[in-house]
């Protein structure tokens, strides 16, 4: 949370508490939830919260690199507190969003920046197909 309140504070944004706790909600699950999800979570605990507060607050922490974005399908976002790049397993069904170890890939910009040319400054590696739910169900 230390964090959140540094970096809002140096880009002189508004600390308050419903950003304080939508940050929340991220950082302390894996669930990669909408903004949807994350309001219908928080508006029983804080009743003036809406459902735009709580997107604007995703934006704005997308852009200042606190979380990630991840686009399931054609707009269609789901957040992740993690803001270190690694890859998510998107399932095309049930559209689950899981983390992927990273490490087969912790190489992977410098290796694009070396065939390329590009300087690398941030990437977002997703794969899509059916999680073993999914699979077991059809």
């Amino acid at each position: 949370m230390n964090k959140l309140i540094e970096t809002l504070k140096e880009n002189d944004c508004k600390v308050t508490l419903q950003r304080i706790a939508i940050y929340e909600t991220l950082k302390d699950t894996k669930t990669h939830p909408n903004a949807e999800t994350i309001y219908k979570q928080l508006s029983p605990k804080y009743p003036t919260i809406s459902l735009a507060t709580v997107y604007k607050s995703l934006e704005l922490f997308v852009s200042l690199g606190l979380i990630q974005a991840i686009n399931v399908e054609e707009n269609s976002f789901r957040y992740d507190g993690n803001s270190k790049p690694h890859p998510h397993l998107i399932c095309s069904n049930c559209k689950k969003v899981e983390d992927l170890d990273e490490h087969p890939f912790s190489d992977l910009g410098q290796q694009v920046e070396a065939l390329s040319g590009y300087q690398i400054e941030k990437q977002q590696l997703n794969f899509y197909g059916y999680c073993p739910d999914c699979i077991q169900k059809s």
